[in-house]
């Protein structure tokens, strides 16, 4: 039997040696947005804050009435065959207007493949395709278009029929800044990105739907011997005739997340010691947190401000209770919050959602766009 490297201990040098925002927790929500198109949304619109039901890890905007599904995961090493799945939390985690998901945002679970093509156990023939290694399936490193094809919308989608493709394109620009981010950290890496974006149409249980999914594919290189997985991919859908109304919609849930930075200190703490990294000192200790707090504040954004820019219609507003930014949809023309984090978009002129009997609301400030 050839000997293996632990992808345990390997992945969790990896931790310690990339940025915090690449650490293999499936959190960072709001940094991709996809090709959003302008359409009219509902008139008005009430949004309110909630938080993920089974850790709080982080919270988010959806609409009055609507419901969310999941959450973070823990997968059990014993059963999933190996440990390479079980240090990072996942998240498995959608919004939806009704209980069958008739419109739906989804965050599917980022998931670690081993490639091992380039192993000398691969190489002998004793990880085939399809089999599992330390809690990896063994498949070679997939762009992401393949990706979205043949593992994304196939799994969610076992039954569907009548599939057209109705539009396709790699990302090079996103996939460029995630290298960009990981290069900005003076520490080597092989990690490389393939970023792209599907729409689909097909029917389901007597209806057709409109599907757009996105991805980024990163592979760990040679210092990942192997290793790759899919990070942040989102997966929205909607009728096929009012996808577009949607839209807008979808994508201020979307660009609403906000992380439990308690969580995460908590969840980053719990990875070490579920990789079983024995740190030389506590200053080490105390300067790793600090510069993944520091990183995760910058790194957010400096991603709202490119990202949003470039792909999606999107404005800066400044809340009257904190004084501080935000960015929201301008796909209405006037946003009023509350100072518990609710959102309300409406393109009714004079129209007060505290004074409306129908709304039967209180507490609601305009939040104006920020000047230039």
């Amino acid at each position: 039997m050839v000997d293996e490297p632990s992808p345990g201990n390997r992945m969790m040098m990896m931790r310690l040696g990339i940025p915090p925002a690449y650490v293999r927790i499936s959190l960072t929500l709001a940094i991709l947005a996809p090709h959003i198109l302008t359409a009219q949304p509902t008139q008005t619109v009430v949004f309110e804050r909630v938080a993920e039901p089974r850790e709080q890890a982080f919270t988010l905007l959806i609409p009055k009435g609507w419901q969310v599904r999941g959450g973070i995961v823990r997968i059990d090493p014993t059963r999933q065959g190996g440990p390479a799945q079980s240090i990072a939390a996942k998240i498995d985690f959608a919004v939806q207007n009704d209980a069958d998901g008739t419109v739906t945002i989804y965050w599917p679970p980022e998931m670690l493949y081993f490639d091992a093509r380039h192993s000398p156990a691969g190489q002998m023939g004793l990880f085939p395709p399809g089999s599992n290694y330390q809690g990896m399936t063994v498949w070679p490193v997939l762009p992401a278009l393949r990706f979205l094809h043949e593992v994304a919308f196939r799994s969610l989608h076992p039954e569907a029929s009548g599939v057209q493709v109705e539009d396709q394109r790699n990302l090079p620009a996103l996939a460029r800044r995630y290298l960009q981010r990981v290069q900005a950290f003076p520490i080597q890496t092989t990690f490389s990105y393939d970023a792209a974006t599907i729409t689909v149409s097909y029917l389901e249980r007597g209806r057709r739907y409109r599907e757009q999914l996105i991805t980024v594919i990163e592979n760990w290189g040679q210092m990942g011997a192997g290793m790759w997985g899919n990070k942040e991919t989102i997966v929205m859908r909607a009728p096929a005739d009012e996808f577009e109304r949607w839209l807008p919609i979808l994508s201020v849930i979307q660009r609403s997340v906000q992380l439990n930075t308690q969580w995460l200190a908590g969840e980053l703490r719990g990875q070490i010691q579920r990789g079983e990294i024995v740190l030389r000192t506590q200053r080490e200790i105390n300067q790793i947190n600090q510069q993944i707090f520091e990183h995760q504040q910058t790194t957010t954004a400096e991603i709202h401000n490119d990202m949003f820019l470039t792909l999606t219609d999107r404005e800066e507003y400044v809340n009257p209770y904190t004084n501080e930014v935000e960015v929201g949809s301008n796909q209405w023309r006037h946003r009023w919050v509350n100072d518990r984090g609710d959102v309300i978009y409406s393109d009714r002129e004079s129209w007060d959602p505290n004074t409306d009997p129908q709304m039967n609301l209180s507490g609601f400030r305009r939040s104006a766009v920020r000047r230039r």
